[in-house]
């Protein structure tokens, strides 16, 4: 830990990458888990085929894998990426698939009966999804998008492993040098990785909390 507080603006700037990330991925990966979600209950099959590939293709292979494709596969395609940018696809193609199915339960938990109400007065699908069905899915999709959130944090460690600094790079920076204070370097920065996603765990607790007492 004495290597930790000797280095803390390090320490800082790991976290700090490691939130960045974590904001970015969330603010493109959610818009498209909600397109995805809409897609995957579209009238038309064509939305669904193509949303449902998209999901299940992403949900099933390791984001290892995914970062392999964006490092080294995309290269030899003629598409050479900054290994920052690289990171982003990879985890909001990944992550993006997570957001969509969270968002799907939330729609799926709105009763039929006011998609149906939404078609007899001649609103459109389009319409019935923005006006309608997601402002009354809102409260169930969100305790699900927040913990997506929260294995994104720790999914953005990966990122380490293909050149892109975040927080548990600087574990692996600070035990080259304190070689002797490995463990204790490691346990810091899972501590670091906590102080990052209890408090998202206790907002999802709360909401479920006040959400359920209001039904």
């Amino acid at each position: 830990m004495q290597a930790l507080l000797e280095n803390w603006p390090l320490w800082l700037q790991g976290m700090g990458a490691t939130l960045l990330l974590t904001a970015v991925v969330t603010l493109i990966g959610l818009p498209i888990g909600i397109l995805l979600a809409g897609m995957r209950v579209s009238p038309v099959a064509a939305l669904r085929v193509v949303a449902a590939v998209w999901t299940e293709v992403a949900r099933n292979t390791p984001l290892t894998l995914v970062f392999f494709f964006t490092a080294f596969v995309l290269p030899k395609l003629g598409i050479v990426l900054d290994f920052t940018l690289g990171a982003v696809i990879a985890l909001t193609y990944y992550t993006s698939a997570f957001f969509g199915e969270a968002v799907r339960s939330g729609i799926n938990s709105v009763p039929l009966g006011q998609a149906e109400a939404s078609r007899s007065i001649g609103l459109g699908f389009g319409a019935t999804m923005r006006l309608v069905i997601l402002p009354q899915a809102f409260r169930s999709v969100m305790p699900p998008v927040i913990n997506v959130v929260i294995a994104l944090v720790k999914n953005t460690s990966v990122a380490m492993g293909f050149f892109v600094f975040v927080l548990v790079s600087v574990a692996q920076r600070l035990s080259n040098v304190y070689g002797d204070q490995s463990l204790q370097i490691f346990v810091g920065i899972a501590l670091s990785y906590l102080i990052l996603t209890v408090p998202l765990g206790q907002l999802v607790d709360h909401l479920e909390r006040k959400w359920s007492v209001q039904r």
